[in-house]
C-alpha cells in the first residue's frame, strides 16, 4: 500500500484495486450462493469502507507499521459485533487470548502514536470498525470465499471513482496514469491478486467455517509480520516496546490456537467426510 500510494491517490488506488480483482476473475468464478444483501455488505464495508479509510489515513501521514497495528482493533470490533448480531459468545479462553494479544497491540500502538496526528489515527480506527462489520457480513453470507470476494468487488469501483473525481480531482488522476511506475503497477497487482483474491478469499472461507470470534484474532499476526517486513524492506528498526508487544500478540494467538485445537472432533477414522465437515462447520 505504501509503495502504491507513491503513484496513485488513495481513493483511485482502492477503485483500481477492485477493478483488477474483478476482471477477468468474474468471468470464471460463479456467483456466490447467498443473499445478495450480504455480497453488497461485504463490498461496502470491506471494499469501500475499510480500504478507502485506510488508504486516506496512510495518505495523510499514518505510517504503514502503525496503520497495520491499529487496524487489528478489528478483532475486538468483530467479537463485539458477533455477540450483538450472531449471538456468538466468546469462551473464557478466547477472551483471555484476545485480551493478551490486544494488550500487545496497545503496547505497540501507544509507543508509536506519540508521534502521530490524531485524525489519521481515528480514520484507521474507523477502518477497523468497518472491517469488523464486513467480517460479520462474510460470516452471515456463509458462501465460498473466492466467489464472495470476486462478486463483492462489483461494489467499490464506481462510488470510489466518483469520490476520487470529487475530492482528488481529474488532474491527480491524470497524473497518476501519465507517471505510472513499475513499482506502482506491481503494488496494484499484488493488492488485487494476492491480498484481495487469495488473502481475503481464504479469510472469508475461514469465517464461513468457524465462529467469527475464533477467526478474527488471527489477523493480529499482521503487525508482527509488518514490523519485520518494514525492518527488512524499509530499514525500520523495532524498539524494545514493539518487540515486547509482538511477543504478547504471539502469546495471545498461542492461547487461541490451543482453544481451537481442543475443539477439533476426535472421531474414529471411519467417520464419513460429510460428518466431519458438518462438525467442523458447526
Amino acid at each position: 500500500m505504501d509503495i502504491g500510494l507513491e503513484t496513485f491517490p488513495p481513493l483511485l488506488f482502492v477503485a483500481l484495486r477492485y477493478v483488477v480483482a474483478l476482471f477477468p476473475a468474474v468471468l470464471f468464478v460463479p456467483r456466490p450462493k447467498t443473499k445478495m444483501r450480504y455480497v453488497v455488505a461485504v463490498g461496502t464495508f470491506i471494499g469501500c469502507g475499510q480500504f478507502s479509510l485506510l488508504f486516506v489515513g496512510m495518505h495523510l501521514g499514518m505510517p504503514p507499521g502503525l496503520s497495520s497495528i491499529v487496524l487489528q482493533a478489528q478483532a475486538i470490533f468483530t467479537v463485539v459485533f458477533a455477540l450483538a448480531a450472531l449471538r456468538e459468545r466468546p469462551t473464557g479462553h478466547q477472551l483471555a487470548g484476545l485480551l493478551i494479544a490486544t494488550s500487545g497491540i496497545v503496547v505497540i500502538a501507544v509507543n508509536r502514536s506519540l508521534h502521530t496526528e490524531l485524525f489519521p489515527l481515528l480514520l484507521v480506527v474507523a477502518t477497523a470498525a468497518s472491517w469488523g462489520i464486513g467480517n460479520i457480513a462474510s460470516r452471515r453470507a456463509s458462501a465460498d470465499g473466492l466467489s464472495l470476494i470476486v462478486w463483492s468487488s462489483f461494489i467499490p469501483p464506481i462510488p470510489l471513482f466518483v469520490l476520487s473525481l470529487l475530492f482528488e480531482g481529474p488532474a491527480a488522476i491524470a497524473q497518476a496514469f501519465t507517471t505510472l511506475s513499475w513499482s506502482g503497477v506491481g503494488a496494484l497487482l499484488y493488492l488485487a491478486v494476492l491480498a484481495t483474491l487469495v488473502g481475503f478469499g481464504i479469510w472469508a472461507s475461514l469465517l464461513r467455517q468457524h465462529p467469527a470470534a475464533a477467526v478474527a484474532p488471527f489477523s493480529l499476526l499482521v503487525p508482527v509480520v509488518d514490523i519485520a517486513t518494514a525492518w527488512l524492506v524499509r530499514g525500520e528498526w523495532m524498539s524494545v516496546a514493539e518487540l515486547g508487544g509482538g511477543v504478547l500478540v504471539l502469546v495471545g494467538l498461542m492461547v487461541l490456537n490451543q482453544v481451537l485445537r481442543r475443539r477439533r472432533p476426535s472421531r474414529p477414522a471411519q467417520v464419513s467426510a460429510v460428518t466431519v465437515s458438518d462438525r467442523t462447520a458447526d
